[in-house]
């Protein structure tokens, strides 16, 4: 069995795992969601983890932002994204978007070829002292996102570092956002910040276990959330497909949250304020007054 060991001392268990169940979302688009639906409001500095499977002329039009990041991870096909500020671009596989919303963006989000767009969008939850920020972006095209590979394991580091490699992105909130793809029989050790939130998201395979050799095989769209501890034991069982998974982390923020929609703020009023400033087009909202986008 290969293996890759960084010598966990007090390796993360599995806490609660459930299935995404498909849903329908935007107009027309079909997600997975694990994180911000009722069995798991918030997980924090998670705000919301969806699986998206889009075909034209189904998408996500025209809508606002305000108070955390919005990370896109393009598994297959392509989306282009479209701002008020004149932000445009396409993202294809592999390609990735990290989005700081801050005090506001209002951009859509359309297919940008045939067939089905899948991929995945985590909603990472601002600190009160960078809700109101400036927007900006990162992107990082699919040449150009970090991988490792070793004894039968391939990380991409979306966030954070893993086999020796460090992603450029930087984040507002602590965060590690890494893609694991473990060939049949492998095995790895991932470290993890003690005291920071840390779940897996399977994309791939059926016989995925994770924090002890004890635990049950976990298929594809499952999310498994781990308990505290220093790293991520998992391990690939299958003798014949891969497993792939995300394995993300984030340090929490311990501070109320008060969610409309796409609003997310600490108190009521600041949702109140928020939604005056929307209707108004004021305070980070005055490009939309005039603004649709052109999918």
């Amino acid at each position: 069995m290969s293996q890759l060991c960084v010598a966990l001392k007090h390796p993360r268990l599995v806490d609660r795992t459930f299935l995404a169940r498909p849903q329908h979302e935007g107009f027309g688009a079909v997600v997975r969601r694990s994180i911000g639906r009722y069995e798991l409001k918030y997980f924090d500095p998670f705000l919301v983890l969806d699986e998206f499977f889009v075909t034209a002329p189904a998408g996500f039009p025209d809508h606002p932002h305000r108070g955390f990041e919005t990370v896109t991870y393009m598994l297959q096909g392509a989306m282009t994204h479209e701002d008020f500020q004149g932000h445009k671009g396409t993202i294809g596989a592999g390609d990735l978007q990290w989005m700081t919303a801050g005090k506001g963006i209002v951009h859509s989000e359309m297919p940008a070829s045939h067939g089905t767009q899948h991929g995945l969008q985590l909603w990472i939850n601002l600190s009160s002292k960078h809700k109101m920020i400036e927007p900006r972006y990162q992107e990082v095209h699919n040449n150009d996102v970090v991988e490792a590979k070793k004894d039968g394991v391939k990380v991409r580091v979306i966030a954070g570092e893993a086999m020796g490699a460090r992603s450029p992105i930087y984040t507002k909130t602590l965060t590690m956002y890494l893609d694991f793809t473990l060939d049949p029989g492998s095995h790895i050790e991932q470290s993890i910040p003690m005291g920071w939130n840390a779940f897996v998201y399977v994309l791939e395979g059926e016989d995925g276990v994770f924090g002890s050799m004890k635990s049950m095989p976990i298929a594809s769209h499952h999310i498994v959330l781990l308990g505290n501890g220093d790293g991520l034991e998992a391990w690939n069982k299958s003798s014949s497909e891969v497993l792939r998974f995300i394995l993300v982390g984030g340090e929490p923020l311990n501070e109320s949250v008060v969610q409309m929609g796409p609003f997310v703020m600490n108190t009521e009023e600041e949702i109140d304020q928020t939604i005056e400033d929307f209707e108004n087009c004021t305070n980070g909202f005055e490009r939309a007054k005039h603004w649709s986008s052109q999918a």
